[in-house]
């Protein structure tokens, strides 16, 4: 008797959160007011990182800026300023400082991970970079499921797994299908990822053909057969094929630069 309760609640629940996500994708959730919010933003010097800061400052967040990159992350300072007022602190850090346990004792916070669709997916030639994004992805992931399982816990976590951005690092990268997969611009993904964490979306995947190639790879990709295809039509088998952002003058791009996809 308690299996089939056991299961029936199960499937009531799953069959609940899964209209819920769909309600979702049509009525977008409220947003929540991040003003007087402390947003601390590593890699603020450059690319998406400073973007993310210029969003979050103008939202009237307070800002706290990282970067291994004094100079960078000392030009981004005024920029954050422009539409208002901003309260803006910036340091030059190369470590990550554990910062959880302030969170979980003011109970209060938001983790934000940016991934890559390349941490949820194999992409041909890339396979260290494929490792770094599956990890990234799973340790924000496990550690959400974490938070989750406190229950009391008001610290939430947002994943973002993007396509290719075009900042520089993936220079050449070509897309066959611009309409299903197009290559991102720095600017709306700053966006997208600003309403995924004022909406505490849990995932942010982007663009949305991704989510049906996800789904292909979950459930009818019983040999690899179906990514094979997926890739050979949307060209991803040869996407990094041209790449020429992965080095510049003979260097091998600094790890700050490889946190950006």
């Amino acid at each position: 008797m308690n299996t089939i309760l056991d299961t029936s609640m199960f499937w009531g629940k799953f069959l609940y959160y899964f209209l819920e996500s769909l309600v979702y994708r049509i009525i977008p959730k409220k947003k929540k007011n991040v003003a007087g919010e402390i947003v601390l933003i590593t890699g603020a010097g450059s690319g998406l990182g400073r973007l993310l800061a210029i969003t979050s400052g103008s939202l009237g967040a307070i800002l706290v800026l990282w970067d291994i990159n004094e100079e960078g992350n000392m030009e981004t300072r005024p920029m954050t300023k422009e539409k208002g007022d901003v309260k803006v602190f910036a340091y030059t850090c190369n470590y990550f400082k554990a910062f959880l346990p302030a969170m979980l004792k003011a109970n209060h916070g938001h983790l934000v991970c940016i991934s890559s669709i390349a941490g949820v997916v194999s992409i041909n030639g890339l396979s260290d970079y494929c490792a770094s994004k599956f990890a990234a992805f799973g340790f924000s992931e496990s550690l959400y499921l974490e938070l989750r399982l406190l229950q009391k816990s008001n610290v939430t976590a947002t994943i973002v797994c993007p396509y290719f951005i075009n900042t520089g690092m993936f220079d050449g990268c070509a897309t066959r299908d611009p309409l299903l997969l197009p290559i991102l611009g720095q600017e709306h993904f700053a966006q997208k990822v600003s309403n995924a964490i004022l909406e505490e979306q849990v995932y942010s995947i982007m663009p949305t053909f991704l989510h049906v190639a996800l789904l292909l790879k979950q459930e009818v990709n019983h040999d690899f057969s179906i990514i094979l295809v997926m890739c050979e039509q949307t060209g991803m088998d040869t996407s990094v094929a041209s790449l020429t952002g992965q080095e510049k003058a003979g260097e091998v791009q600094t790890e700050n630069e490889r946190t950006h996809l």
